[in-house]
C-alpha cells in the first residue's frame, strides 16, 4: 500500500470515527430525552441503569438521575475491563459520561424553559410510555449503528454470564430489568408501571430495529408449482428482480415440483401474487419477512462488510 493510499485511509478513518461520534451525541440526545421528558418525571421505571437511577431519583429528589446513572455504570465498567478490553471500555465511558450529563441537562433546559416549574410535557402514563419508547428506541438504535454501547445492565448481564455459565446474557438481563421494574412498582406503590415499562421496551425496540435495518424491508417468496418454467419467465418479463429454480418433491405424495425461489420489495408483493395466480392457481407460496437482501435492485454486495459489522456490535452493545 502506497503512502497517499495509508494517508487516505488514515483520513477516512478519521472521519468515519468522528462522524460516529457526533451520531452518538445524537443518541444521547434522543436517549436522554426519553429519561427526562417522559419518563421520570411520570415516574416510570423501563429497567436498566437509567431505570435504576429513577427509583434512587424517586427516593432522594436531589441526586440528578444522569450523574446517579454514571456513578452507577463506573464499577460495571471496571469490572469488564478485564473481559472486554481498554478500548471498549473507554468508548463506553466516553457514552456513558456524555448520556448522563445531556440527560441532566435537557432536564435543567426543560425547567428554565417552563420558568421553574417542573412538569412533564404529558401526564398520560401511555403517551409517556410512548414517546419515551420511540426516543430510546432511537437512541438504542444509534449506539448500535455507530459501535458505541452505554453500558447498564446490558455489560451487566455480559460480566455475570461469564462468572455463571449455566445462564445466557439474555435470561441475566431480563432478570436483572425485571427486578428493576418490579422495584419500581414498588418505590411508585403504583403496580401500572409494570405495563408502561412493557409499552416503553416494545417500542424502543421496534423503533431501533427501523434506525438499524430502515423500513424498507424485503419478502422472501418461496413458490411451489408444477409449471416452473411457464411461471419463471413470467416473473422475470414482469418483474425486476431475479427468480431462482430447484427441484423438490413432495414427501405425502412423492410428487416432484419446482421450487422457485425470489425477493421482492414490499409494494410489488400484490403484483407477484397476481402474477404467480394468472399461470398457476394451485401455487403454494410461502411469503417471509427478509431483514437483509444484498444483491442487483437491492443494497449493493460492497455495503455488507459494514453492515455484518453492525451487526455484530449489536451483540455486543
Amino acid at each position: 500500500m502506497s503512502t497517499l493510499e495509508k494517508k487516505r485511509l488514515s483520513k477516512a478513518d478519521v472521519l468515519k470515527e468522528v462522524k460516529g461520534y457526533i451520531f452518538m451525541v445524537l443518541g444521547c440526545i434522543a436517549y436522554g430525552a426519553s429519561t427526562s421528558l417522559f419518563l421520570a418525571p411520570n415516574s416510570i421505571v423501563a429497567g436498566g441503569v437509567t431505570g435504576l437511577a429513577v427509583i434512587i431519583n424517586i427516593l432522594v429528589d436531589k441526586l440528578p438521575i444522569g450523574i446517579i446513572s454514571i456513578v452507577i455504570n463506573l464499577p460495571i465498567l471496571i469490572f469488564g475491563i478485564r473481559y472486554q478490553g481498554w478500548k471498549f471500555i473507554i468508548r463506553c465511558l466516553i457514552t456513558i459520561v456524555t448520556l448522563g450529563l445531556v440527560t441532566d441537562l435537557i432536564q435543567y433546559l426543560n425547567i428554565y424553559i417552563r420558568q421553574g416549574v417542573d412538569l412533564p410535557l404529558t401526564d398520560d402514563g401511555v403517551l409517556a410510555a410512548l414517546y419515551g419508547g420511540v426516543c430510546q428506541g432511537i437512541g438504542i438504535g444509534l449506539f448500535v449503528r455507530f459501535q458505541f454501547s452505554s453500558g447498564g445492565t446490558e455489560l451487566l448481564a455480559r460480566l455475570i454470564s461469564r462468572l455463571v455459565k449455566v445462564i445466557n446474557i439474555p435470561v441475566i438481563l431480563g432478570i436483572l430489568d425485571g427486578i428493576i421494574v418490579i422495584a419500581g412498582a414498588f418505590v411508585t406503590k403504583n403496580p401500572q408501571n409494570m405495563l408502561y415499562a412493557l409499552i416503553v421496551v416494545f417500542v424502543s425496540t421496534k423503533v431501533s430495529e427501523i434506525v438499524l435495518v430502515g423500513v424498507d424491508k424485503s419478502k422472501l417468496c418461496i413458490i411451489i408449482t408444477d409449471k416452473g418454467e411457464e411461471l419463471s419467465k413470467t416473473l422475470i418479463e414482469n418483474s425486476p428482480r431475479g427468480v431462482t429454480m430447484l427441484e423438490g418433491e413432495g414427501m405425502y405424495t412423492h410428487k416432484e415440483h419446482n421450487v422457485l425461489l425470489t425477493c421482492v420489495k414490499n409494494n410489488q408483493l400484490p403484483k407477484l401474487k397476481q402474477l404467480v395466480s394468472s399461470v398457476d392457481e394451485k401455487a403454494f407460496i410461502i411469503i417471509n419477512d427478509s431483514v437483509e437482501v444484498r444483491g442487483q435492485g437491492f443494497q449493493a454486495l460492497k455495503e455488507a462488510e459494514s453492515e455484518i459489522q453492525k451487526r455484530k456490535n449489536s451483540k455486543k452493545v
